[in-house]
């Protein structure tokens, strides 16, 4: 009798559980920038830089890239010692997640939640270490 009444107990207040309610309903892909990708393509329109929390105070390099799928306009991280130098505004970059924990911003980034891959079809890490240099578009 107990294991019945436990069953229609976890079965009532199911919804109450956010983590599956976003599963059932499907809410995190319909929120999601890049859909069910990792990665996605898009255009830089500016860059900027964003002021690191405390205990911190740096000034993070970011841009700011609207993607070639959906039009969404987001901030991206750029990683590397001055790396921003081989990102230019209307340069074609590919992005991914940062993969802070459960999707959400990684670190002393607030509000960013992507980093740059790759810049004209070319990794970003290879240009900053100078390895190859960056390609004519």
């Amino acid at each position: 009798m107990n294991a019945k009444k436990l069953r229609k107990n976890r079965k009532k207040f199911q919804m109450n559980d956010k983590v599956w309610k976003k599963k059932k309903l499907g809410i995190t892909l319909k929120y999601a920038i890049l859909g069910r990708s990792s990665q996605a393509k898009g255009i830089v329109t500016s860059k900027f830089q964003l002021e690191a929390k405390q205990p911190n105070s740096a000034m993070r390099k970011c841009c700011r890239v609207q993607l070639t799928k959906n039009g969404k306009v987001i901030g991206c991280f750029i990683p590397g010692n001055l790396a921003q130098k081989f990102i230019d505004e209307h340069d074609e970059v590919m992005i991914e997640k940062i993969g802070g924990k459960q999707g959400k911003t990684k670190g002393d980034l607030s509000g960013v939640r992507f980093q740059v891959v790759k810049v004209n079809d070319q990794p970003l890490r290879r240009l900053w270490k100078g390895k190859i240099e960056k390609g004519r578009r």
